[in-house]
């Protein structure tokens, strides 16, 4: 298989998980951050990757975005989201996250390929997109090219980039507002 094919494979699995995104998914989640007092995003490895680059496009929006376990990411409570990915379905930290906001009174949202997992169950939303993860990465369930958990996490990006759009219209944020937050200490 060629490079060029591997692209088209890769991008095409992508597209194809993005556009099962249901869109009353998509629309609930810019309600859920729409009325969020303050954003909180949480990952493990590559998706945590993912995470980051969504709270930054949060804050690019004027959002009070932070990430857990950087140095000021402050306390949640009520009025708060706590956003997690678990790709298939939990994980031990993102699990005592999402235990920790609910006792403090913070809405969970969890991003995940597994809504029947321990992290999907236990949140107020599930942002579900249907990809391929580690956790069903071979044998018959392994159809992406890609390996591992590289299609939920490429897909995530694409996703969370359609979810800002989505967001910055239904807040009437102008593209220009947006750049004009981007870091200038390059």
């Amino acid at each position: 298989m060629t490079l060029a094919d591997q692209a088209a494979r890769a991008a095409d699995g992508i597209r194809s998980a993005v556009a099962a995104i249901d869109p009353a998914t998509m629309q609930a989640m810019v309600a859920e951050l729409a009325r969020a007092a303050r954003v909180v995003c949480y990952g493990v490895g590559r998706e945590g990757l993912m995470m980051r680059a969504l709270a930054m496009r949060l804050y690019h929006m004027g959002l009070d975005a932070h990430v857990v376990g950087d140095m000021s990411c402050p306390p949640v409570g009520p009025g708060d989201l706590l956003i997690v990915s678990a790709g298939p379905g939990g994980f031990s930290t993102v699990n005592g996250l999402v235990g920790v906001a609910r006792a403090a009174g913070a809405r969970v949202a969890c991003v995940t390929a597994e809504p029947q997992g321990a992290a999907p169950q236990a949140a107020d939303l599930v942002f579900h997109i249907p990809a391929q993860t580690m956790a069903s990465d071979r044998g018959a369930a392994a159809t992406s090219v890609l390996p591992m958990g590289s299609l939920f996490e490429g897909a995530q990006y694409l996703a969370f980039e359609l979810l800002i759009l989505a967001l910055r219209d239904h807040l009437g944020i102008a593209p220009d507002a947006m750049r004009a937050r981007h870091t200038n200490l390059e």
